[in-house]
């Protein structure tokens, strides 16, 4: 059957142990200790989430990454978007998953990748301080170059995805320094000269205080919104903000609002419409594992409230050219943020069968 839209998934690849991890976090630290350790912190808090048929997996078993492959297809996904951390003079992190992929050629499943060009804190990751653990470099050119060709393997791999002929590379924080421009423009000419027809560059928009112009006005080709906020900073109440306050002072409990509430605010129809945009699809958002009483969390995430999301979203690229019609999940995987469409022992394969429901 036609699929209405062409979804790719953003998928973390944190599900193996590495030395840096093992030094600031303990030996054999992956993603799910923080998953495993969460609890429940407030009356109907769904929390720990317990994976169920993937179980908690290791990624650098390649029955992992087919099975999960597997599911994906069955389901809908065109293809994942790894993460992909580079943070300057050739330093990369957690970087295995995607390169085993690339290497073996399996499993024979679409992909591309998505530059988390992001300074890692301790609080994002599950510590109590915001110290720098990585920073995020822009070293300059010849740094640009090297990185292009550890990625112009990937741009060549058949199962790259492309748009309008051109591998889709994603830049998480397109404003966070002006070198990204500089970035682009030699990566379009690098493009050229090792006969790509150029990259399709798609800038992450997930703060409220950056426009789709802002972005697109640096270079890029298209930009994908993903606002999980803009319920809490834009369209509280004045009684919903105070009574937030009151539960974290006095009770210790952390910002909770419904998921229907919040992913009412995840689209502006006008915005999204628009060719070179491309829309988020959300499954739900938790971040106490990482995070404890200073996470988000969203309340109450159904697959019944979730389908009307994919379909609201979905909706919105039905006019748009094929090559366009692009909408992110965010995410495949993102356990210790409440942030996946992976199996869970509440609800099954529910989610996955509602979203497919409404893309076919």
């Amino acid at each position: 059957m036609k699929k209405k839209a062409r979804v790719l998934a953003f998928y973390l690849p944190q599900y193996h142990p590495i030395p840096e991890n093992d030094l600031w976090w303990g030996k054999g630290f992956t993603e799910w200790t923080n998953v495993g350790k969460a609890k429940p912190l407030f009356k109907g808090h769904y929390q720990p989430r317990v994976p169920a048929d993937l179980g908690y997996y290791d990624l650098r078993l390649s029955e992992t990454r087919q099975a999960q492959a597997d599911m994906a297809r069955e389901y809908g996904v065109e293809g994942f978007c790894y993460w992909h951390y580079w943070f300057g003079n050739g330093k990369r992190l957690i970087d295995r998953p995607f390169n085993e992929v690339l290497e073996s050629g399996e499993p024979d499943f679409p992909f591309c990748l998505a530059w988390a060009n992001e300074t890692w804190k301790g609080f994002d990751h599950g510590l109590i301080n915001r110290n720098i653990l990585i920073e995020q470099l822009y070293p300059g050119i010849e740094d640009y170059t090297a990185h292009f060709y550890e990625v112009l393997p990937a741009f060549k791999d058949k199962r790259y995805i492309t748009v309008d002929g051109k591998p889709l590379f994603m830049i998480y924080k397109p404003l966070a320094n002006p070198e990204v421009i500089a970035f682009m423009k030699v990566w379009r000419e690098l493009a050229v000269v090792n006969n790509l027809i150029g990259i399709h560059f798609v800038g992450h928009n997930n703060d409220m205080n950056d426009s789709v112009q802002d972005i697109l006005s640096t270079g890029l080709d298209a930009v994908n919104t993903t606002r999980l906020n803009r319920y809490i900073v834009q369209n509280r109440s004045f009684i919903t903000k105070v009574y937030g306050k009151l539960n974290k002072l006095f009770r210790n409990i952390p910002n909770a609002y419904s998921y229907e509430a919040m992913s009412e605010w995840f689209i502006i129809p006008e915005i999204d419409k628009q060719e070179k945009v491309y829309p988020s699809i959300i499954p739900g958002w938790d971040h106490t594992p990482r995070s404890g009483r200073d996470g988000l969390v969203m309340t109450n995430s159904t697959p019944e409230i979730f389908e009307k999301h994919v379909k609201d979203v979905v909706k919105l690229v039905e006019d748009k050219a094929d090559e366009h019609k692009i909408i992110f999940i965010k995410s495949w995987n993102e356990w210790a943020e409440g942030n996946y469409m992976e199996p869970d022992l509440r609800w099954g394969t529910r989610f996955l069968e509602v979203f497919k429901k409404q893309l076919l």
